[in-house]
């Protein structure tokens, strides 16, 4: 039985019918679409024919449906994860380079660690992680690094939701989240050996806003063998470092006595450019 609607907005009925697409159902058909938002079919047609008028989701040949490409451009219109992945790449790839396996960028949303760009080898050992995937912060190095600098309410909201164990080494109570955030935060880096697969070891450090507060996290995903990863760990260190101060120079440039909102979005592109695009973009 659909869940029942009544109090609920008809923004988050939209949201729920965008949300029944992730990274293993891009393309869904109607009945899909119903099943995966709790909806009504009749519902679910409404909401879909009026996504569809916007440009939010595509209807395709086979009546299959897919997100829009006008989410994408919303997408790239904001300044939080956009402009940051453009300050970072220069970094993220001096630092593949060494380490080569895998460099990823996340940020804190909820209680999951948002990864907004990866840099991967052929060769690589597993790896779960998406551009634009989501994984509980528990989980990850890069989600133990940004929950280790937040607040206790996404703590105790994270804990409260319940800590999934991915394998046996997964972080999976409240005593053992706590102790692993201390350490995180006393070490600088975190270090988690076969959280999310047995063969795999994420290992990040956090990266800083102007302002001085953890923005990001730079991590790697590497084999979970015997190697020390103090060569790795220090990489991630520069690497993360260098980021911070790629965000402090974009900020002053282009925000001089604002507030620290995060890079603007045309950071990695020259002032000449910009200039070019703010012209085309003045109403006739």
């Amino acid at each position: 039985m659909a869940r029942a609607s009544a109090g609920e907005s008809s923004l988050h009925r939209h949201l729920r019918v965008l949300d029944a697409f992730d990274a293993l159902h891009p393309y869904r058909t109607l009945g899909e679409i119903a099943e995966a938002a709790d909806l009504a079919p009749s519902t679910a047609h409404r909401l879909v024919t009026e996504l569809s008028a916007e440009g939010l989701i595509d209807r395709l040949p086979d009546r299959t449906y897919r997100l829009g490409v006008r989410l994408w451009e919303y997408a790239s219109r904001t300044p939080g994860a956009v402009g940051l992945r453009e300050v970072a790449r220069p970094w993220m790839h001096a630092a593949h380079a060494r380490i080569r396996q895998h460099l990823q960028l996340g940020v804190l949303t909820g209680t999951d660690v948002l990864f907004v760009e990866r840099i991967s080898a052929r060769d690589a050992v597993v790896n779960a992680t998406l551009i634009g995937g989501r994984t509980p912060a528990h989980a990850s190095s890069s989600g133990l690094v940004l929950l280790a600098h937040a607040g206790d309410d996404v703590v105790d909201a994270l804990i409260a939701s319940g800590l999934r164990p991915y394998t046996a080494h997964t972080i999976r109570n409240a005593t053992g989240l706590r102790r692993a955030l201390r350490a995180v935060r006393s070490e600088g880096v975190a270090d988690n050996r076969g959280h999310i697969h047995e063969d795999a070891r994420g290992i990040a450090v956090p990266v800083t806003g102007p302002d001085g507060s953890v923005y990001a996290a730079l991590g790697a995903v590497v084999p979970n063998d015997d190697d020390p990863r103090h060569g790795a760990i220090e990489t991630l260190r520069i690497a993360a470092a260098g980021v911070s101060r790629s965000l402090a120079e974009t900020y002053a440039r282009g925000s001089e006595g604002a507030t620290w909102h995060g890079p603007r979005p045309d950071a990695g592109v020259s002032a000449r450019s910009w200039r070019v695009v703010a012209t085309m973009l003045q109403p006739r």
